[in-house]
């Protein structure tokens, strides 16, 4: 196996499904530490490889937009072409539609591994690996490359320095993407309660730094308009973060960090910050890791099909009450 040395990763998805897939990536450069990775991944996730070296090249395929197939056919295209190192050695991909394995067949690499979608992938993939979505989604991906190598990496890892924390600090990040608000998925909490909660632990003598990203804009003013902005313990660092390496720094400075089930916490699992979520209608055992420094906030609301987003429905209902958290109880969490 270790000939194989060029290879071609396929993982679309957010930024999250991303920082999810590192681990595995990380454990084919151990075992290939001469090996180059080429990652297939759609556009809005391509700031990825500025956290890591693990990754030496990036496709772009745009398969949530309006061309598709076409798309599909550019995959290939470049998957048969390969790269300067000449033909791809091996491919893996995530993903459980049972095209998948006809997709990687035509690629016309030698080595396909996928997930296990039925008959047909038994017989067109060198190896058809068990889907097992109950589990860390970074486990979830890991099994892909099982059959590849016996070196487990159990957290993504990326390539921002240890940084000097901020006396006292909890930054927070409130928002989540706007493609999850588009598609009707509430997944935070109001921003008039993360006003309360930059107020209330300031009130607790701490430092708190606001930051977001373009897509937070609205949140971001709305809380705001009810802090005390000329707090001396506050620091409003919105727009400030020019990149995701950015915004990974500003979290490895913070003694503590808040924010939303988004991008920014698997960025915060990485830097080993001490991390507080707020979860609603997703499920937290595969989100995060079973680990005390990462703290799932969650409402005591009993509903009997939490965690209901993507289990039970593709948006979240109308009532919320998986989200009804007071700001005390998440202040509460964070100063104990």
């Amino acid at each position: 196996m270790k000939n194989f040395t060029n290879i071609l990763a396929i993982n679309f998805g957010g930024i999250g499904d991303e920082i999810f897939f590192l681990p595995a990536l990380i454990s084919l450069k151990k075992e290939f530490p001469n090996s180059k990775i080429t990652l297939a991944l759609e556009p809005r996730s391509k700031s990825v490889k500025d956290l890591t070296d693990i990754i030496d090249d990036l496709f772009l395929i745009d398969i949530k937009g309006k061309n598709k197939y076409t798309e599909l056919l550019k995959l290939i295209f470049l998957a048969r072409k390969g790269n300067e190192k000449g033909k791809f050695d091996i491919v893996v991909s995530s993903g459980g539609n049972k095209l998948i394995s006809i997709l990687l067949m035509l690629t016309g690499i030698k080595k396909r591994y996928g997930y296990d979608t039925g008959k047909l992938s038994r017989i067109l993939l060198t190896k058809a690996i068990p889907l097992n979505k109950n589990q860390y989604a970074c486990d979830m991906y890991h099994d892909l490359v099982t059959p590849l190598t016996n070196n487990k990496t159990n957290l993504p890892k990326i390539n921002v320095a240890p940084q000097e924390k901020i006396p006292n600090s909890v930054l927070i990040h409130p928002g989540v993407s706007l493609m999850s608000i588009k598609k009707g998925m509430v997944k935070t909490i109001p921003a008039a309660t993360w006003a309360e909660v930059v107020n209330l632990l300031i009130d607790n003598g701490k430092h708190v730094i606001l930051a977001g990203g373009p897509d937070d804009k609205e949140v971001i003013e709305t809380i705001l308009s009810r802090i005390n902005i000329e707090s001396p313990l506050f620091t409003n660092y919105y727009g400030k973060t020019k990149s995701l390496k950015d915004l990974a720094e500003l979290i490895g400075k913070a003694e503590k960090f808040i924010c939303s089930d988004s991008a920014p916490l698997h960025v915060g699992v990485a830097m080993g910050t001490k991390t507080y979520v707020i979860f609603g209608p997703t499920d937290d055992k595969k989100l995060i890791p079973q680990s005390e420094n990462v703290i799932a906030i969650k409402a005591n609301d009993n509903c009997p099909i939490k965690p209901c987003l993507w289990e039970h429905r593709q948006t979240t209902c109308e009532k919320l009450d998986c989200l009804k958290i007071t700001a005390e109880d998440i202040v509460k969490k964070i100063m104990n």
